[in-house]
């Protein structure tokens, strides 16, 4: 290939290779062509070359030996050199390069160039790939032309401004006045760029933001200009008038309405006629009726003009795009706590898009069912997710389960009911529960003491159809064992009468404990129930006894220990095996950081209050006989326990808070001293991303740190992950993070535990990375702790 070959023939012989290598061989043989030319000092093809070569850069081949030559055309008096010059930078530089720095000047001349063409090149060039100093240095210029004659040149300087407000915070006060005048231009372009610079100046200083707040009036009558002028064909979108700038101004009026009653009620009639007004059959309508009612739902907007709002995401749930649909649903899941009853009102149109074939808008679809569930709609809102949860996509499964889960602890009409849904929800999906069901579903059953017989009864036949469902097949065995006895009468009033035998039920036992898709927890399960049958029935007690013993060999070592320990009691300790093996007591529902449903700090309240007032009267509930058959299991002592002699004649105090006094007396009359929380110390905050540290001592070289970020932007934060590194010495182990989304204006925080292991006492350092993606940008910052508190 010759080297003057135009940049059509290269590309028509690249796009011709047949094979890869094909390809690399014309791109390098071009290339070193190319490069030849570039030393040439008198070189009339300098842009032809150029521009051969940013498109090799783009194909993704190595262009960067034209760095340089871009400089060099870029301080060329000739507008066709300049201009692809300027391209070139924008393509081949970047503020990380030094070669960036040798433009700043011959910018800062073009900027002042008397051809605005020049002057747009330097203007969009700076704005593309300005570095922070340069953006201090060109400050001044760009402000100058912001205020220029020239509507062309101040609707670039405006996006430039934009770009150096980005780079370098503290430059926004020297743009604010400029971009105040620019909204009584009527050129929409330099609107358009006027209202970017003034959203970027107010999302990053509060002072800005009150201070523009006062252009609320300003930007309503530019608002209702575009709503109600006739048909302009510079600007006309299918039937909208410019709706670029109409989308831009809503935003800026959200960020201005944003918590402030006064900017709010000076733009709801406008939001009011917006709505109405705008048509919804085209997707550029949609577009604008779409930010009108994020504006309209993130202000302090009238309960009528809300109504609207919702309404519009109403009718976008019947729209056949699926993509708005799913903004929609988007939107709803936001304010269905706020504006509960206005969502409720399309409940219809939601659960229809359950059946939609998109996953996305499936899930979306049942957040949002999910959240409409209420005590009122609980029976229809349930019947609805149990046919979804039917067919629903296996990744779906999981959390369809769980929310109906909670739905119906929360609303549930009945016990009955709630134990009807979870076993329904068991059979259908039993596979995809988390693993807290089956102590759930436990705790529910044993509370409801009018169902046990129903329950029993149930769940045996749910037994003998499938025992492939785990968590099923656990709860099933495990009410077999508590209440076989039920179970074997027969009497059930609830369902129809079944006649099950001894045999019947150690079948579908042993059954269970045999089959290979028995987990070894499930055969656990199985071993204990048929273990309890032995004091429940009397015919088949031998049989239990050799199942029992068959599994004193199994090679798992949890079912052979239940199974040895089992032997055990029908041997040595035959006695009270009746009394070990009875049924459970109510089981009350522990939740994290609590004991038996009343939390720490609580009882020790309660046994403190105990120790204040010696000697209130309490009669004792006669805890003799009780605690007498607890001794037992030591060899059965006969003895009777007698009160101490530091109890007053006649008064006997509570058995529970006397144990937990005399615990405390060990001390004296000393007060236990509350515990101390570890402190919290601010870590990192910048751009609304704030973390928080807190550590806990575990030994002398063990530590326990925990990272705790939130967001207090506007804006919904994903990707969020903490990465750590310490010294060599030190050994790091990070625990799985508590999420890796946070919510805007601080709904919800992630936390990440770290363990740190210190075994040579070096001085503790911790670098800490932040990733994380917002507004469709992804950002990463790092943080060196050096300090841990509580060390």
């Amino acid at each position: 290939m010759s080297p003057s070959v135009p940049l059509q023939e290269m590309i028509r012989a690249i796009r011709s290779a047949r094979t890869q290598c094909e390809e690399r061989g014309v791109i390098q043989r071009e290339c070193a062509a190319i490069r030849a030319q570039f030393r040439q000092a008198d070189n009339g093809g300098r842009s032809h070359n150029l521009a051969k070569l940013l498109y090799v850069h783009m194909l993704g081949y190595p262009a960067h030996f034209g760095q340089m030559e871009c400089v060099r055309m870029i301080a060329s008096p000739r507008y066709s050199e300049k201009r692809v010059g300027y391209l070139g930078a924008m393509m081949l530089l970047d503020e990380k390069q030094d070669a960036s720095l040798l433009i700043t000047n011959s910018i800062k001349n073009d900027l002042s160039h008397s051809n605005q063409y020049v002057q747009s090149l330097a203007l969009c060039t700076l704005a593309c790939m300005g570095s922070a100093e340069m953006c201090r240095d060109l400050a001044p210029e760009i402000d100058r032309l912001l205020r220029a004659s020239n509507s062309y040149i101040k609707k670039k300087a405006a996006l430039c401004a934009v770009h150096i407000v980005r780079k370098v915070h503290e430059l926004g006060e020297l743009f604010a006045p400029a971009a105040r005048s620019l909204l009584s231009e009527k050129n929409h372009g330099v609107l358009h760029g006027a209202v970017v610079l003034i959203i970027e100046l107010c999302e990053r200083n509060p002072e800005t933001l009150e201070r523009f707040r006062k252009t609320v009036p300003d930007l309503v009558q530019i608002m209702k200009g575009l709503v109600l002028s006739g048909y302009s064909p510079e600007h006309d979108v299918a039937g909208i008038s410019d709706p670029f700038l109409q989308v831009r101004i809503l935003r800026l009026l959200r960020i201005l309405g944003h918590n402030n009653e006064g900017a709010s009620d000076a733009m709801n009639d406008l939001l009011a006629q917006v709505a109405t007004n705008t048509d919804s059959t085209k997707t550029v309508g949609n577009a604008v009726l779409y930010e009108t009612v994020l504006t309209v739902l993130d202000i302090k907007s009238e309960s009528g003009l809300r109504v609207l709002a919702v309404n519009i995401l109403g009718r976008f749930l019947l729209n056949n795009d699926r993509n708005i649909r799913y903004i929609a649903m988007t939107s709803l899941q936001k304010i269905v706590g706020t504006d509960h009853n206005a969502v409720q009102r399309h409940r219809g149109t939601i659960v229809d898009c359950l059946k939609d074939q998109d996953a996305s808008v499936k899930r979306r679809a049942l957040e949002l069912s999910l959240a409409l569930v209420s005590a009122t709609n609980i029976r229809s809102m349930m019947k609805e997710l149990l046919i979804f949860l039917s067919s629903c996509p296996v990744e779906l499964k999981s959390h369809a389960a769980s929310g109906i889960f909670n739905a119906a602890e929360r609303y549930a009409p009945s016990q009955r009911w709630h134990i009807d849904t979870i076993l329904h929800v068991l059979t259908t999906a039993g596979g995809d529960v988390r693993d807290e069901t089956v102590p759930n579903l436990i705790q529910l059953i044993t509370n409801a003491s009018e169902l046990h017989c129903y329950t029993v009864h149930k769940l045996y036949r749910a037994l003998l159809i499938d025992i492939s469902t785990q968590s099923l097949v656990q709860v099933s065995c495990w009410c077999i064992g508590e209440y076989g006895d039920l179970l074997l009468r027969g009497e059930c009033q609830e369902t129809e009468p079944v006649q099950v035998t001894e045999d019947d039920v150690l079948d579908a036992l042993e059954t269970v404990l045999q089959s290979h898709m028995s987990s070894p927890a499930t055969r656990g399960f199985a071993l204990t129930a048929t273990m309890k049958l032995s004091t429940r029935i009397t015919d088949n007690v031998d049989r239990i006894r050799s199942v029992v013993s068959i599994y004193g060999s199994c090679i798992d070592v949890e079912l052979q220990q239940r199974a040895v320990e089992y032997n055990a009691l029908f041997k040595k300790y035959d006695h009270m095996r009746a009394a070990v093996l009875e049924r459970m007591p109510v089981i009350e529902k522990n939740s994290p950081g609590h004991t038996n449903g009343e939390s720490t700090g609580e009882a020790l309240k309660e046994t403190q209050g105990s120790r204040m007032k010696p000697t209130e009267p309490k009669q004792l509930p006669q805890p003799a006989n009780q605690v007498c058959d607890l001794l037992g299991l030591l060899g059965g002592s006969e003895e009777t326990l007698q009160p101490g002699p530091f109890a007053a004649p006649g008064l006997l105090t509570n058995t529970a808070s006397t144990a937990g006094g005399d615990l405390l007396d060990l001390l004296g009359d000393l007060e236990p001293e509350p515990l101390t929380p570890a402190p919290i110390v601010p870590v990192y905050d910048k751009d609304g991303v704030a973390l928080t540290l807190s550590c806990e001592k575990q030994s002398d070289v063990a530590l326990t740190v925990t990272l705790t970020a939130s967001n207090s932007t506007d804006a919904d934060i994903s990707s969020f992950t903490l990465q750590a590194a310490v010294p060599k010495s030190v050994q790091l182990h990070m625990k799985a993070p508590s999420g890796d989304s946070l919510p805007a204006r601080g709904a919800a925080k992630v936390t990440q535990m770290v363990v740190l292991n210190n075994p040579n006492k070096v001085n503790l350092k911790m670098k800490v990375r932040i990733s994380y993606s917002s507004r469709g940008s992804t950002f990463q910052d790092t943080v060196q702790i050096d300090s841990f508190p509580g060390l």
